[in-house]
């Protein structure tokens, strides 16, 4: 059916779904029949592929052929039974590390998966005769849809209903202007094969509301749609990865050149030093030795570990109700010195409730503000269901006996100018008994440029300067006192005006009264900004409301000292951008601003070098969330045009939400430079191990050492780093210089010298037990050398994993403070019951190739290990002392 054809009641009927809308039942057997509203997505690589695209990295290959070669060769060679150890103990490790591979991926998919799930999209819908919010998913075709500014259109629909309604129709028709749309039948003279972008009532998935408001009926839903018919299948998982994720990846690609040309060395090295006893077997060892520390070694599974951290992190996030769109915005919330914020809602409660009037006609003020606004009294809770501040208006009129139910039943709205941030208002057109009469509300400063005359006790008179002088008087005392405050206004007409825009209706106006609503300030804002200044973070109000009550919250709230730190739209205006670059360090409160003016103050803020996040709401606070370094939407009031170009949306709108991301930022990029810090200086130590037994001419680990060690110590260490607590002064550094890299802060430094720490106790536990096998200190080759030097590194990397929960604190301070990390010793204590058990079961210490050494050995290597924890301790402090010293 082309349902533009077609009358909207022909199409309900069609559609067997009327204005008051489907049942609960109808919804639910229609959502099982054509299933739910959703555009296909890609199909997910089967499990299978996963494993072997962890299976088909280069080096791995080679290092399986090696091992065949190995024990054809040796099943050649072996006169006697055969069993291939060295094959088997490789495939195994090869098979386990790529499970875990496929593990870290799974993990990192699932965290965003819930993720999406968080932020999918909602719609306003009638079910059972009232107003409600459903997931868009949900949506079936019959459904009641409600569209305000700012809505993204879940379905394809017919309008039933249009108030000025303005769509954005870019996505689908290349249509940049934004399209009027309305209930009426297309011309029937035209071709039935209408256009797309000349259906002027319908509204399609893809589109979004630009002004206005409207009603329709959902006609197709899901791969049915317009969008769903252009797509065939659309992923909305982006691959993209971070600037922390790139710059890894540009790591490890360097990392693994420079590790491969010392495999190389190494292997070469090997040969020319043993010439005389060259053998195919001794080559093929050699070979064997350098391809598998290429594997251990080579850092490919670093970006893996930082994406599962990151989607942990994420996760966390979420759950404290900050929800992360863009993976982006956990790196730069750690550097963010700049926040601005709106008030209403996120500084304040958003519960708005009347405290005080102003005007001699409390009676028709409270109809006005009934009548003008979007809100609906719920029958059942005698309680208003909408917008909060709205809410205020329509529960007001309520507690002075006017149900608002009853008020639309006795003067229907015929038209209507909706509510935009440029003009501050909005109007409302009644039929009341033959009368049409006009209602506007908005800001008191606005409407009273548009008012000339005024009501008192019953009458209009002229409203002369006196008048005005008076009520912006009572207006000023009411912001005095943290109100917010809208007047009422009116105007009658003998019958409905051809002009129903604002231009038209918002003039000649008679001023009824103001209204002042307290707005609460939320209790835990206060230790947020308190908190916000400790981190060297600078906390920006904005909001459109008056001066006077700007000022007055935000010294409530320490956000600022004196009232000459705030500033108005209007004098913002009459400043250059030249002089506002030099003067925006001024002023911490902004009353009375546009849309407009958000973008003005984050640029100025930016191209002063300051790194800022913005917060927004509206469809007119878009572009300043866009170009913003960390945009945040808001997840109750805020539109899905401004939630969709979020960074990171609050899901309770609460400005010490947006703090405990900064700290929660802080919190994730420590821990993912910790897994870092931990896994190159784990890999450095066994290159620097093995590059200084081949140059002293004897074998310190054999290939399967290597990648067992590999198997034990990288992937759940690292994992349980990423899960970390915050540390104590998280929230009392400075925020982190963009420019800083992945090794700054000591990273770097510390990489380099835990690596040789750990090399160098490895060596020595070798001789040490070379000693004690020979009862020399020459270099030989030594079955209790290597098994000490295997328990020493395995265990030493462990250890490091402990010295890693601090970069440059004490991770022993943090051990005694109580902050302790279970997952991590849990990794700890199974590394070392594994690697006991390889040492001394039987057939896995036959397998390996390991000699049964003593308790005293065992100690000895242990010893070693262990003391990498004071090593590096002590090291922490004499940074932090000379640190200090500097500091003075």
């Amino acid at each position: 059916m082309k349902y533009y054809l077609e009358e909207a009641g022909t199409v309900l009927k069609q559609l067997e779904s009327d204005i008051n809308g489907l049942s609960s039942q109808q919804a639910e057997a229609r959502l099982a029949q054509n299933g739910p509203n959703e555009l296909r997505e890609a199909k997910k690589i089967p499990l299978w592929r996963r494993f072997l695209r962890q299976m088909a990295d280069p080096m791995i290959i080679i290092l399986l052929i090696a091992a065949v070669v190995s024990t054809v060769t040796e099943a050649i060679s072996s006169s006697g039974a055969f069993f291939p150890t060295d094959a088997v103990i490789i495939l195994a490790v090869v098979i386990l590390n790529a499970a875990l591979g496929v593990f870290q991926e799974s993990k990192a998919e699932k965290a965003i998966e819930a993720l999406k799930q968080m932020t999918a999209a909602t719609s306003k819908v009638v079910r059972d005769g009232r107003l409600t919010t459903v997931h868009s998913s949900e949506l079936v075709r019959g459904d009641i849809i409600h569209l305000e500014a700012g809505d993204a259109v879940p379905a394809d629909a017919r309008i039933i209903e249009s108030a000025s309604l303005k769509l954005e129709e870019a996505a689908l028709t290349g249509e940049s202007v934004p399209v009027s749309k309305y209930v009426d039948l297309l011309n029937l003279n035209e071709s039935d094969d209408i256009p797309l972008g000349d259906r002027k009532n319908m509204v399609y998935t893809g589109s979004t509301v630009a002004y206005g408001r409207g009603v329709a009926v959902v006609t197709e839903t899901g791969m049915k749609t317009e969008m769903g018919k252009i797509a065939d299948a659309l992923d909305n998982a982006s691959d993209s990865k971070t600037p922390l994720q790139q710059k890894l990846a540009e790591l490890s690609k360097a990392l693994s050149f420079i590790v491969l040309g010392i495999c190389v060395f190494i292997f070469i090295l090997r040969i020319v030093t043993n010439l005389g006893a060259i053998d195919f077997s001794f080559a093929l060892d050699s070979f064997m030795i350098a391809v598998s520390l290429a594997v251990a070694a080579i850092p490919e599974g670093l970006v893996a570990v930082v994406t599962a951290v990151l989607s942990i992190g994420v996760t966390k996030m979420s759950k404290k109700n900050a929800v992360i769109r863009k993976l982006t915005a956990v790196e730069t919330l750690g550097c963010a010195q700049i926040i601005c914020s709106d008030k209403t809602g996120t500084l304040t409660q958003n519960k708005m409730t009347v405290v005080e009037t102003y005007g001699t006609e409390k009676q028709l003020l409270a109809r006005a503000m009934a009548l003008c606004s979007d809100a609906e009294l719920d029958r059942e809770t005698e309680k208003a269901v909408g917008e909060p501040t709205e809410c205020a208006l329509v529960n007001f009129a309520f507690s002075e006996g006017l149900d608002k139910n009853e008020l639309k039943q006795q003067a229907p709205r015929i038209a209507e100018a909706p509510f935009d941030s440029v003009r501050k208002m909005m109007s409302t057109v009644h039929d009341e008994s033959g009368k049409v009469i006009q209602y506007t509300k908005g800001a008191p400063d606005e409407i009273l440029k548009r008012c000339t005359q005024c009501i008192i006790d019953g009458k209009a008179v002229e409203l002369d300067q006196r008048l005005r002088e008076n009520i912006l008087g009572q207006n000023k005392v009411m912001a005095d006192k943290a109100l917010r405050t809208l007047a009422a206004a009116m105007r009658v007409y003998k019958e409905l005006p051809e002009d129903t825009q604002p231009e038209g209706l918002e003039q000649d106006l008679v001023f009824i009264g103001l209204c002042g609503m307290i707005d609460p300030v939320r209790d835990e804002v206060r230790y947020a900004i308190s908190e916000c200044r400790q981190a060297g973070i600078r906390p920006i109000m904005i909001t459109g409301d008056h001066r006077d009550t700007a000022v007055a919250i935000a010294m409530n709230l320490g956000i600022i000292q004196s009232p000459d730190e705030a500033i108005t739209g209007a004098e913002l205006d009459k400043i250059s951008e030249e002089d506002f670059l030099q003067a925006v360090q001024k002023y911490s409160v902004y009353a009375r601003v546009q849309p407009e003016h958000k973008v003005r103050i984050v640029k100025a803020w930016q191209q002063n070098g300051y790194v800022t996040a913005m917060t927004g709401d509206g469809v007119n606070d878009a572009p300043s969330i866009k170009s913003t370094d960390i945009g945040i939407g808001m997840g109750i009031t805020g539109t899905d045009v401004t939630k969709n170009v979020a960074d990171m949306v609050l899901a309770d709108d609460n400005f010490a939400t947006i703090v405990g991301a900064v700290g929660e930022g802080r919190r994730i990029y420590d821990n993912i430079r910790k897994a870092i810090q931990f896994l190159l200086g784990s890999n450095l130590s066994e290159v620097l191990s093995i590059l200084a037994a081949t140059i002293m001419n004897f074998t310190i680990l054999k290939p399967v050492h290597l990648l067992w060690i590999n198997l034990a110590t990288d992937c759940f260490p690292a994992l349980s780093l990423g899960v970390e607590e915050a540390e104590d002064d998280i929230m009392k550094r400075a925020p982190r210089k963009t420019s800083d890299g992945i090794f700054s802060g000591g990273v770097g430094f510390n990489v380099l010298y835990q690596g040789v720490l750990v090399t160098l106790v490895t060596l020595a536990a070798y001789f040490i037990g070379a000693r004690i096998e020979t009862g020399s200190w020459a270099v030989v080759n030594s079955g209790h050398g290597m098994t000490m030097a295997f328990l020493t590194m395995s265990m030493g990397e462990i250890f490091q994993s402990f010295n890693s929960r601090s970069i440059n604190g004490s991770s022993v301070k943090l051990l005694l403070s109580g902050k302790h990390n279970k997952l991590l010793f849990a990794a700890m204590a199974s590394s070392l019951v594994l690697t006991t058990a390889v040492i001394y079961i039987p057939f896995l210490k036959n397998a390996f190739e390991f000699t049964a050494i003593g308790a005293g050995e065992y100690f000895i290597a242990l010893g070693l290990a262990f003391s990498v924890v004071p090593a590096v301790e002590l090291i922490k402090y004499l940074k932090g002392r000379k640190g200090k010293k500097t500091i003075t």
